[in-house]
């Protein structure tokens, strides 16, 4: 019963067959499953969890013996801590640049520069390039306002815009620098920065193209129309789509709630990557006066507190000053954040038990010693680590970690740039109920769990396949040895 394989298949079948066989609410059935798990997990196995985290032996003993209901709380607040704030912020701005007029004056601007028909693909280009610098949740949570305003403009597509913006954050987050996930990866395998930046975005082109003629294939197979939501009506979205241009914000103010995040945690993003071995001591002015500020706005907490005040004062200017407003559309917009929240932290606690069983350690050591073919290898090995836990990032520092030794001390006849792409497309694979990122698109989205799996975690499967194909071909071709 202790064996990781079979808590993680009994706590699939608790999600699975809880959400779409019992019609329970996601949040109880992630739950019960990180309960149900939790419980069944020997304390040995959350003891060499806790040594595999760099705990001291006393440490992880102590950690092994926690009260289960504490370790499923304490994980359930870590992701809390990491995402309820911004989900709230984020709320906010959402309803702020629908309510204002500003996500409708955006949307008219940008089918000025490409056209009804390049709509679809404008969104997958500006996701995937804004996902470089900015973390995957953030980049969907700025984006989905522009997604809805744009779906009641066009009167369809809102399936292929969703999976357009939802393809170009999610390979950016595992493919490009200076991501979490691929910084790690290039520490491990000792890739140089500007190489995989440069192949990565190679790559991530191929994947996101193959995402799109899925987004499409789908998009005519499943139409899926926008519905409504506690925080955005669609017979409000459409009054205000029917405004004269005259009585929107104008574009500059319409994108302030997007590019203060946006330049705030890109500038700290930039200069953590390149600046972060700087004496600060002897350096200039900026450096010893400037920097600690960068990094204060550069949070991306505090980063989207100053674009949700920003779209509040869009709001202020366009209703010419009337207060009044706020407090019911900061009450919409909470009442939508609050079920997000907590589904997510759900699924992150579910998640964090699932690597507490130390499922990783065993995918680990049923590798270990295996060197042929390394590029499909890494590729599995990512795959099989996200599929069984849900976080892309944990599924990127595991494989990166495992292959580093035969990357490096292995006459491999190819860069090791190819392993590190493989194991980000890899990590793609595959997105089900234990990833917060897939509670995260599906409330914001209003899908249904299983449109959920029909649509976005296949469009993943493929662009991570594609990505596959495209890093051996090169591989075979240029090596770059």
């Amino acid at each position: 019963m202790g064996d990781p394989f079979v808590l993680l298949l009994i706590g699939m079948v608790i999600v699975i067959g809880g959400i779409i066989g019992l019609k329970l609410h996601p949040f109880l059935a992630m739950i019960l499953a990180a309960f149900v798990v939790a419980v069944l997990t020997p304390t040995i196995n959350i003891e060499q969890f806790g040594l595999t985290k760099g705990m001291s032996p006393e440490a992880a003993l102590k950690f092994s013996k926690l009260n289960t209901g504490e370790r499923v709380a304490t994980e359930f607040g870590n992701t809390c801590g990491k995402i309820g704030v911004m989900i709230a912020l984020a709320a906010i701005i959402g309803k702020c640049l629908l309510e204002s007029g500003a996500a409708e004056r955006i949307i008219r601007s940008i089918l000025q520069l490409t056209g009804i028909e390049k709509a679809p693909a404008s969104f997958l280009v500006s996701s995937f390039f804004i996902g470089i610098p900015v973390f995957f949740d953030t980049v969907m949570f700025l984006m989905m306002p522009l997604v809805k305003a744009m779906t009641v403009r066009l009167g369809k597509n809102y399936l292929l815009l969703l999976m357009c913006i939802y393809a170009g954050a999610a390979m950016a987050n595992s493919l490009v620098p200076p991501a979490p996930g691929p910084l790690f990866l290039i520490s491990e395998l000792q890739i140089p920065i500007g190489m995989m930046m440069l192949c990565g975005v190679i790559v991530g082109m191929f994947t996101i193209t193959a995402g799109y003629f899925f987004s499409v294939w789908v998009n005519k197979k499943m139409p899926i129309e926008l519905r409504d939501s506690v925080d955005a009506k669609i017979s409000d979205i459409q009054h205000i789509a029917d405004r004269d241009l005259s009585l929107l914000p104008s574009l500059g103010m319409s994108l302030l709630p997007l590019i203060i995040p946006l330049i705030c945690i890109g500038a700290d993003t930039f200069f953590s990557s390149y600046l972060n071995k700087v004496d600060l001591s002897g350096q200039s002015f900026f450096f010893q006066n400037i920097m600690p500020i960068i990094k204060f706005v550069g949070n991306k907490n505090t980063a989207i507190l100053l674009g949700a005040i920003a779209a509040l004062w869009v709001v202020v200017r366009q209703r010419k000053g009337n207060n009044e407003v706020l407090s019911g559309f900061v009450q919409a917009a909470i009442l939508s954040g609050g079920g997000i929240i907590l589904i997510t932290a759900a699924g992150g606690a579910f998640g964090a038990m699932l690597q507490q069983t130390g499922i990783s350690a065993k995918i680990a050591n049923l590798t270990s010693g295996y060197q042929l073919a390394l590029i499909p290898l890494a590729f599995l090995i990512a795959a099989v680590v996200r599929t069984a836990q849900g976080s892309a990032t944990v599924s990127l520092i595991t494989a990166s970690g495992i292959l580093s030794g035969m990357a490096l001390h292995t006459d491999l006849g190819f860069h090791p740039v190819y392993i590190g792409l493989a194991i980000g497309c890899g990590s793609k694979l595959v997105p089900w109920m234990n990833d917060s990122g897939f509670w995260i698109i599906c409330r914001l989205s209003n899908l249904t769990e299983k449109e959920g799996l029909k649509t976005i975690t296949p469009l993943l499967a493929i662009m991570g396949l594609t990505g596959l194909i495209v890093i051996m071909i090169g591989a075979k071709i240029f090596p770059l040895v």
